[in-house]
């Protein structure tokens, strides 16, 4: 089985909105529609949470096409991780430790059918896949304000969302991190690192953006017109 946690609990600050970017209108629809549909109508993925705040969820519910695949809600956490750990435990009964499970921002609306059977593919010899962009700039280490030397860059990538996972290492790996730990984790992927999961790298999608800034949905509208 081949399940998704959609993470759509974020606030979105940077944006300057009451309105959480993911619930924002692009195309005459939320952002969040255009993720959720291209997972519904993947033919690879079988069951979909949505982590979300109760106010949000009306919309969500209206925005669902594929009742059989939905899998219901799970309440945000404190952080990201936390509001994972909330997909996670909302999944459990229905899906097996062996199954996977795919993590994605609601808030990243281009995602492809190709990177989602990719990250499935990839799994099937691994225990964690990691999407990564190669760094194009000299990738220097700086402290204080003053460089301290340069970094490989042929070392270094930039992950992306969605990240795949064997579902019951991942919710083993951040169990693990309860309760104080997590609140340190800054990447999804993190956990998995910490307990020594084996990760694969695949390519990642340069057209598969998070929406942040206000930029970043001007660039959204441009691209869906």
């Amino acid at each position: 089985m081949n399940a998704v946690i959609l993470l759509s609990g974020g606030t979105g600050t940077r944006m300057g909105s009451d309105v959480p970017k993911q619930y924002m209108a692009a195309g005459n629809r939320p952002v969040i529609s255009y993720c959720l549909e291209t997972f519904e109508k993947s033919p690879l993925v079988d069951r979909i949470m949505v982590v979300a705040a109760p106010e949000y969820r009306d919309l969500i519910r209206s925005l669902i096409k594929n009742e059989g695949k939905f899998a219901g809600f799970a309440d945000p956490g404190s952080n990201r991780q936390l509001s994972i750990v909330s997909g996670l435990n909302a999944l459990k009964g229905s899906v097996k430790d062996d199954d996977n499970v795919i993590i994605h921002d609601a808030a990243r609306p281009l995602i492809k059918k190709e990177l989602i059977e990719n990250i499935i593919n990839a799994l099937e010899s691994s225990d964690a896949v990691l999407p990564v962009l190669p760094m194009k700039d000299t990738v220097y280490e700086v402290e204080g304000g003053r460089v301290k030397g340069n970094l490989d860059r042929s070392r270094i990538a930039a992950g992306q969302a969605p990240e795949g996972f064997k579902f019951g290492k991942y919710l083993k790996a951040n169990e693990d991190l309860l309760p104080d730990r997590i609140l340190e984790i800054s990447g999804s992927m993190q956990p998995a690192v910490m307990c020594g999961m084996d990760i694969k790298c695949i390519d990642g999608d340069e057209e598969n953006f998070k929406i942040t800034t206000p930029a970043d949905l001007e660039r959204f509208n441009e691209i869906i017109k």
